[in-house]
């Protein structure tokens, strides 16, 4: 086995012995915390592949705590524009507890500055949402007949609903960690810490020293 390039380039997998592949293997899963056992040596025998491989795993390892690190994220927001205590702040705490109804939207206005993004928490009540939407299909119709009724009916129903998304108050989402994770799936990449993101270049230098010192 060629273990000569500093860069790994020229390390020759195909002449490992299955048994010591099976030992880097091993190695390499405790190093980056990640599991092989889906992986065969057939399907790693050349370096790069084996990066690759490598790489992709511990890329979906970290994917599964987006939801922890949107948590985490909106911890410390709520902390900073509220000052609410980060001890009271858990997942199973309930978002009406720390956003009072009066100063509401005030709050949520504040946490979305402090995030860098909108967060889409409050809504109108269904049943505004449902009359303006009522008016505007009976305007549409109406216009057909009567344009200029129907005209002024739509601009009403128009101006309602863009006012009732402004004011609206209603939470959908009950607990911190329901709004994590709705935080975690619609602003997936801005809830990524720095530290998840994964350098190939360091990932194909621990695996060649792996082989190294396996060899």
């Amino acid at each position: 086995m060629k273990v000569n390039s500093a860069n790994g380039q020229d390390i020759n997998l195909k002449s490992v012995d299955p048994e010591d592949m099976d030992g880097v293997l091993m190695k390499i899963e405790k190093s980056f915390n990640i599991s092989l056992n889906d992986t065969s040596v057939n399907d790693v025998q050349n370096f790069g592949k084996l990066c690759d491989v490598v790489v992709e795993k511990v890329k979906k390892t970290n994917d599964g705590c987006t939801t922890q690190q949107a948590f985490y994220k909106l911890r410390n927001a709520i902390n900073a524009s509220a000052g609410h205590d980060k001890d009271i702040i858990k997942p199973q705490t309930k978002l009406v507890d720390l956003f009072p109804r009066d100063s509401r939207i005030e709050a949520v206005a504040a946490i979305e500055e402090e995030m860098g993004f909108q967060i889409s928490l409050l809504q109108p009540k269904q049943w505004i949402v449902n009359l303006f939407s009522m008016i505007l299909v009976v305007s549409f119709v109406l216009a057909f007949y009567y344009l200029a009724i129907g005209i002024a009916g739509m601009v009403v129903a128009g101006i309602g609903l863009k006012l009732a998304g402004r004011f609206g108050k209603e939470m959908h989402v009950k607990t911190i960690g329901d709004l994590a994770e709705k935080i975690a799936r619609e602003h997936y990449m801005k809830c990524k810490r720095e530290a998840s993101a994964v350098n190939k270049n360091e990932v194909s230098e621990k695996i060649r020293q792996l082989i190294v010192t396996n060899a």
